[in-house]
């Protein structure tokens, strides 16, 4: 049986970084609660202070396969290489090396749109990659 997970980013706007991802990973917003038109007005409801509404942000694969993501707002700023990353497979399983290539180099060239930045690329022929950060610098893979 699998379980569930949800990966939890730190983070200082939430919504921003999970538009970011929800852009790149095609993932959706979570579904706002029945006889609410947004989760601002479910928040109010259900108590949440104003000084929280924009707290945390989800970002769900529409599929129902891959983790939520959830971002939550703190204070500080990211100081240090991440602990753990996403790898994220474009590459479709490819075997031809050119073509793995021209995938992720594609992949990262849109993200880089949506306002990643490259931090380098592992050329080698059997295990091309490219390291990435998102808007806020957390780390992660193209692969």
């Amino acid at each position: 049986m699998a379980i569930p997970i949800d990966v939890t980013i730190d983070c200082r706007e939430p919504e921003r970084l999970a538009r970011f991802w929800r852009q790149l990973l095609g993932y959706v917003d979570r579904p706002v609660p029945a006889g609410y038109p947004s989760w601002e007005d479910y928040d109010r409801a259900a108590g949440v202070p104003e000084s929280e509404l924009d707290a945390g942000s989800a970002a769900i694969d529409p599929a129902g396969r891959g983790p939520r993501l959830f971002f939550q707002r703190v204070p500080e700023p990211k100081q240090a290489k991440n602990r753990v990353h996403l790898d994220v497979h474009v590459s479709d399983g490819h075997a031809d090396p050119a073509a793995v290539r021209a995938k992720v180099q594609a992949e990262a060239a849109r993200a880089e749109g949506l306002g990643a930045t490259v931090i380098r690329t592992n050329t080698d022929e059997e295990d091309y990659f490219v390291v990435m950060v998102d808007p806020e610098g957390n780390e992660f893979c193209l692969t």
